[in-house]
């Protein structure tokens, strides 16, 4: 499996032949300029991890990509005459050798006014390589097998506290953060301190912020 952080929420996942885009969100402009797309999965409706003004650019360049949303998204997209896969959880969709897997129902609370929307974490399997995990913006899913865990650094409806105990809970043995866009330098620091410190003590974090892709093996 070969993993690339493209910014904020949006990863490159390279399995099994397969290369699977999570996320296009506004604040990753990179993904924009992906090719030879197999499928774009997208958790949920927020703009940083969709952004629908760029999606049909994106998805004419990757001719014959799947899509594959949460319900809100699936709804939203189709209005916009875009054929979509919604996935919620328990879901299954399978893109050439790879299975993903949906995993939880909700956004995590933002705030009391707020309604919640659907937020489908997606579980990304094949035979012989590492399962890997995106959560989207939730830190309740309790996916099995978690091999490589993809973890939101910080965002407005989440403490440390939470975040730290999320890495505890599923202690993967790598782990990834993502959902860094409204951090500078030395916030970014404080947070990645705080996931190596009082995260599971089984859990190796990888900082691919710099855009460097990383290889992970099963086992």
């Amino acid at each position: 499996m070969r993993i690339t952080h493209l910014g904020h929420a949006s990863l490159l996942v390279e399995i099994a032949d397969t290369r699977l885009l999570l996320d296009p969100g506004a604040w990753s402009p990179a993904a924009q300029e992906l090719r030879d797309l197999d499928a774009v999965l997208v958790t949920h409706q927020h703009p940083d991890h969709l952004d629908q003004d760029r999606l049909p650019d994106l998805l004419r360049a990757n001719a014959g990509a799947q899509v594959v949303t949460d319900p809100d998204t699936a709804t939203i997209l189709r209005d916009k005459g875009i054929d979509v896969t919604a996935f919620a959880a328990g879901d299954t969709a399978t893109v050439g050798a790879v299975t993903v897997q949906g995993v939880g129902e909700l956004h995590a609370l933002i705030h009391e006014e707020i309604p919640r929307i659907h937020n489908t974490g997606m579980r990304i399997s094949a035979d012989g390589e590492p399962t890997f995990f995106h959560p989207g913006d939730s830190l309740d899913a309790e996916p099995e097998g978690v091999d490589v865990l993809a973890f939101p650094l910080n965002a407005p409806w989440a403490r440390s506290r939470e975040m730290t105990a999320f890495l505890r809970r599923l202690a993967a043995p790598h782990a990834i953060p993502v959902h860094d866009g409204l951090l500078n330098a030395a916030g970014r620091t404080l947070y990645l301190t705080q996931a190596a410190n009082l995260g599971s003590k089984e859990t190796r974090i990888h900082d691919l912020a710099g855009g460097a892709p990383e290889e992970f093996d099963a086992g």
